[in-house]
């Protein structure tokens, strides 16, 4: 996670929570943590409360995703019961990638390796026509 993003997210959390997987990336490694879905833990007379940022507010497994996160949270020392919030007054973005998680994400070449941009576009344009405006 970014170290800008990881001042409100303690060690203990983020360590705990670095198993805990979106369905959507756990093929690929990427826990909640790589994806910077974290916006907060804290904990205050043993009661966890987590913010989560979502990658997209359709995402199919949200449910999962925070019942695990709760779980997981629940589970530590000194926290007798956890709460979990999506939080909406901030949009996830691409920023709050662990560099990690960019690097398997990261579906185009890096921008230095391409020497001819259009190209490299033409080559991997998917005509349109009336069979994919269907």
């Amino acid at each position: 996670m970014d170290e800008t993003f990881a001042a409100a997210v303690p060690t203990w959390a983020t360590e705990a929570l670095s198993e805990v997987y979106d369905p959507c990336c756990q093929d690929r490694g990427i826990s909640v943590v790589d994806m910077g879905l974290l916006r907060s833990v804290s904990v205050h007379e043993g009661h966890a409360r987590v913010e989560l940022l979502l990658t997209s507010g359709w995402c199919p497994f949200a449910s999962r995703v925070l019942n695990d996160v709760q779980q997981v949270v629940a589970d530590q020392p000194g926290v007798a019961s956890c709460e979990v919030e999506v939080v909406w007054d901030e949009a996830w973005t691409s920023d709050r990638l662990s560099e990690s998680a960019a690097r398997k994400l990261r579906f185009l070449p890096e921008p230095a390796a391409v020497a001819d941009r259009d190209a490299y576009v033409a080559s991997h344009h998917t005509p349109r026509g009336p069979a994919h405006d269907r």
